[in-house]
């Protein structure tokens, strides 16, 4: 069964990869084959990958960008933008500046991306063509209130070493004021404008219930020549979301490709971890030669860790039941769909993968090996801070499973 599985994934493989990449913004739009180069660490894609990510987080962001900015400031930015997102895997931010490797850690990256931060629902809503009748409700007087009635509450005490003189407060609060009200104003002259708008052209429009045009339809029937750029406009995200839409219908397809590339990672995790393990064993027995409390210490962070590693599995389980039962309570009729166990588990292990790992207990145990034997308060209050960042990490993977 796995074997016919297996040529049937292959084929659809490519159409999945194919539909995301058209379901992203065209000009933030890679190839098909710039992932496939990914995964097996290519360099030749690294440079794709950090412009990738720059366009798609700067769109997030609501910054400007151009293709034209300098490769090394948006490898910065980047790195910044994940970091502030809580992208934690340190193997991405020790890439060098000039973009030339680690193409495979920018696929993890923008896989986290794109599940953690609902990618492409978040560009579809910010790009969509818009009418031009949304108006926000303006809270510059609200604000305004507020501010004078904290005042007394929230101003700093500035003695006569701050150095602040009052009058440049009053001057910034005097200029803080005429901000508001000018910005208030024009959100008052736009909400007078639409109305004209809407009673004007009132019983026009074909829809009935609508009743009026909005300010695209109005500005087309002034200058009916602009309607190619519209149409051009409208047929581009219609397409995306098309390419939206078949995204979703084949989305587990790439998180199974995704989980080949979770594995090829692991092997090579696995191939380091041991050489550091083998370089770690030695520093230990020299740190235990001198050092007859380090093995119970020892002894006790394994089995922190071997609980920590327990309650997250049965998080995991709990998770993914969790997620089954909410299913069929939605859909009682249907039969809950094959990916949804395979579909958590491979984000649980992105996030393991993003995990920052926690060092800080053997390296205060390889400090301590080279001095004297500690008290027994030492040792306790060391036991007692390891407990503690156990139990923090024990909430944070908690966090991490509940928010899946």
């Amino acid at each position: 069964m796995r074997r016919q599985r297996e040529p049937q994934r292959g084929r659809a493989l490519p159409g999945a990869v194919g539909a995301l990449c058209r379901a992203l913004p065209p000009r933030a739009r890679p190839s098909p084959d710039t992932l496939r180069r990914a995964k097996f660490d290519r360099p030749q894609a690294s440079l794709d990958f950090w412009r990738l990510l720059y366009a798609l987080l700067k769109q997030i962001h609501g910054g400007k960008w151009a293709e034209s900015d300098a490769i090394d400031n948006q490898i910065r930015f980047v790195k910044s933008a994940l970091w502030y997102h809580g992208y934690g895997r340190l193997e991405l931010y020790q890439l060098s500046s000039d973009g030339s490797a680690g193409s495979r850690e920018l696929l993890l990256a923008f896989s986290w991306v794109l599940h953690r931060l609902d990618l492409l629902e978040q560009l579809l809503a910010r790009n969509r063509v818009k009418t031009g009748d949304e108006a926000s409700v303006c809270t510059c007087e609200d604000d305004q209130r507020s501010s004078q009635k904290c005042t007394t509450e929230t101003a700093p005490e500035y003695g006569l070493g701050g150095r602040v003189d009052v009058r440049y407060l009053q001057w910034l609060n005097g200029r803080l004021r005429f901000q508001w009200w000018n910005l208030h104003a024009q959100h008052q002259e736009q909400c007078s404008l639409l109305h004209k708008i809407h009673s004007s052209t009132s019983g026009s429009h074909m829809d009935q219930i609508l009743g009026h045009f909005s300010v695209t339809e109005t500005d087309l029937v002034r200058h009916p020549e602009n309607y190619k750029q519209l149409l051009q406009i409208l047929e581009s995200e219609t397409r995306q979301l098309e390419a939206f839409l078949e995204w979703k219908q084949l989305e587990p397809v790439y998180w199974q490709w995704m989980e080949t590339v979770l594995d090829n990672v692991a092997e090579e995790g696995a191939v380091c971890e041991s050489q550091d393990t083998h370089v770690a064993k030695i520093r230990l027995r020299k740190v235990t030669s001198r050092c007859l409390w380090a093995d119970s210490l020892t002894g006790q962070i394994n089995r922190l860790s071997r609980d920590l590693r327990a309650l997250c599995d049965q998080l995991h389980k709990l998770v993914t039941h969790q997620k089954a039962v909410w299913f069929e309570k939605s859909l009682p009729y249907s039969d809950p769909p094959a990916h949804v166990e395979m579909h958590s588990s491979v984000r649980e292990r992105l996030l393991r993968f993003t995990c920052i790992p926690c060092t800080a207990p053997q390296e205060e145990m390889a400090s301590a090996g080279s001095g004297d034997a500690p008290s027994d308060a030492s040792q306790a209050a060391l036991v007692s801070s390891l407990h503690t960042s156990t139990l923090q990490n024990k909430g944070l993977h908690t966090k991490k499973g509940f928010a899946e």
